[in-house]
């Protein structure tokens, strides 16, 4: 089959996460249709997640592509960009104050961006409570979309970005993800200068980092008054059924976290006994690096779905910036398969380098740090 121009293709995105949406965002403004198909059953089913900083050169570059820089920053918490970096004693050991009017690491909330991202998206493109099954079809298209419901439809290019565990990834790649051997525990905490004063003054308005190198903590505030921590420990994925808990026992969980940071400060602990909630059990995976695929004309993946990583501030940036170069190739193409490979060879290697660079990062949120890295602490690279 010959492939069709842009302009007259059935285009499928899976997944309504950042990228999948700023991907049909920029291709709707340059005038060509697109689907996007999500599991969720509503916009707002379930919680986004935490807060996300985008970067001028990936994030917001992309942004300023969707014609939605201005808007993002009407939203972004410029003051989140204060950074601190603690001892288990409480000791702050460096302080990212941010600059007036500093714009390098701005912090949105990842629902705020995501609806952002649905209110500049023509009505009717994303079609929610669509768990793709499977996809199949001869590798040159039309590529067939089968989903739970019993419903299939036909698309000239499939775009995964449907994150870690994509259905989409199979079509192209046999890889899947890996346990990175480091799991995150979420802890929320709810009205923080009324019910968390004293957490409030010690995490200040952006977040703060702990570690003693077996073990370490990440508090994050969020907008409306909110802030996220995450527990993050060198343990096996199965660690609460393995130590005879349950996710929904927060007072066992709770118990058995006092006994494994025994030795931080009573300040710090208020971290993990304080939250409103039950906690949220998170292990880290990552792909294989690096990550690649033969050409297809008719299926991509932009985002975790390609390139999953440790979770270190690059993950929603890389795939906005692939999002955005996807959207633009798509653009500016006589044909699918073109603008594939474009994207592709551009994509596949950047993502390549920047997965071996972060190779074994989650080790380094435990690790305590040297003289050097408190010295020239730069919460860009944090």
């Amino acid at each position: 089959m010959d492939s069709p121009t842009p302009a007259g293709a059935r285009i499928s995105i899976i997944g309504a996460g950042p990228g999948g949406l700023t991907c049909a965002r920029i291709l709707q403004r340059h005038g060509i249709a697109v689907t996007v198909y999500d599991r969720d059953p509503q916009p707002n089913s379930r919680n986004q997640g935490g807060s996300l900083d985008l970067h001028p050169e990936d994030g917001q570059l992309a942004l300023r592509e969707a014609g939605l820089l201005a808007e993002f920053f009407a939203l972004a918490r410029l003051e989140g960009q204060e950074m601190r970096r603690m001892d288990p004693a409480g000791h702050v050991l460096a302080h990212h104050r941010p600059d007036e009017g500093e714009t390098g690491t701005p912090e949105i909330d990842r629902g705020q961006l995501r609806d952002l991202l649905l209110r500049s998206l023509a009505a009717g493109t994303v079609q929610w409570g669509r768990a793709l099954t499977s996809v199949s079809g001869p590798a040159d298209g039309p590529r067939t979309l089968t989903f739970t419901d019993g419903t299939a439809v036909e698309a000239d290019l499939v775009i995964g970005a449907d994150g870690a565990f994509s259905r989409v990834r199979s079509a192209v790649s046999p890889a899947t993800p890996r346990y990175t051997g480091v799991s995150f525990l979420e802890a929320r905490f709810d009205a923080m200068e009324r019910a968390h004063p004293e957490l409030s003054r010690l995490v200040g308005k952006g977040s703060a980092h702990i570690a003693d190198g077996e073990r370490g903590l990440f508090a994050q505030r969020n907008s409306g008054g909110h802030m996220r921590v995450y527990l993050m420990r060198r343990v096996p994925a199965d660690w609460i059924a393995a130590n005879g808990l349950r996710p929904e026992d927060t007072g066992g969980i709770r118990a058995h976290l006092l006994r494994e940071y025994a030795a931080w400060s009573p300040r710090l602990l208020r971290m993990i006994t304080d939250n409103d909630g039950a906690y949220v059990d998170r292990p880290l995976f990552a792909l294989p690096v690096p990550h690649t695929w033969e050409h297809s004309p008719g299926v991509t993946l932009l985002g975790d779905a390609a390139h999953l990583m440790p979770p270190l501030g690059v993950g929603v940036n890389l795939a906005m910036l692939d999002a955005c170069e996807l959207a633009l190739a798509l653009a500016c193409s006589p044909t699918i398969g073109h603008a594939v490979r474009r994207y592709e060879q551009s994509m596949l290697p950047r993502s390549a380098e920047t997965a071996r660079a972060l190779d074994g990062g989650a080790e380094h949120l435990l690790s305590v740090p040297g003289p050097d890295e408190i010295a020239g602490f730069d919460p860009a690279r944090a």
